[in-house]
């Protein structure tokens, strides 16, 4: 009897949606870091189709068994829209956390950090209450696009 046979629907989406994450965050991140340590030779084309390559393997493999949210928002938004019962939000967050945190040790410390991740810093000759309300507003978007795309099934 093989492994999958073994595990229960609920630790098979842990699984899945750890996985998913993971690859997502290394195909993101590493895509730049890799862009950063060539100093440009992919360009901007392989930044930006390595999420989506990742994305799409991600679904393709584990959509029949997690619905493949990778991200706490998506899983916000089958939560809100009733795609997803209650119980399973603690599941999917931290598979999604733990996912996220490897693939980022991952990037870390396999392909490299060149591309100074996580310095971002707000532009303070901005008052602090425009920052956080484009933050607030750009978090609304997010959310009521994918609601949307929950919501009406794509």
């Amino acid at each position: 009897m093989n492994l999958t046979n073994r595990l229960t629907s609920n630790q098979k989406r842990f699984f899945a949606e750890v996985i998913g994450t993971f690859v997502l965050v290394v195909f993101a991140t590493g895509s730049v870091v890799l862009d950063a340590k060539y100093v440009g030779k992919f360009g901007l084309w392989f930044v930006a189709l390595a999420p989506a390559v990742a994305v799409a393997l991600m679904v393709y493999a584990f959509g029949k068994i997690s619905m493949s949210h990778f991200n706490p928002a998506v899983t916000v938004g089958f939560l809100i829209t009733k795609h997803m019962p209650k119980n399973l939000l603690p599941l999917y967050f931290a598979a999604e956390i733990i996912g996220a945190l490897l693939g980022s040790i991952f990037v870390k410390y396999v392909i490299g950090t060149e591309a100074n991740l996580g310095a971002n810093a707000p532009d303070y000759h901005f008052p602090i209450h425009v920052i956080v309300g484009v933050e607030v507003l750009a978090t609304a978007l997010l959310m009521a696009v994918i609601l949307a795309a929950v919501h009406t099934g794509g």
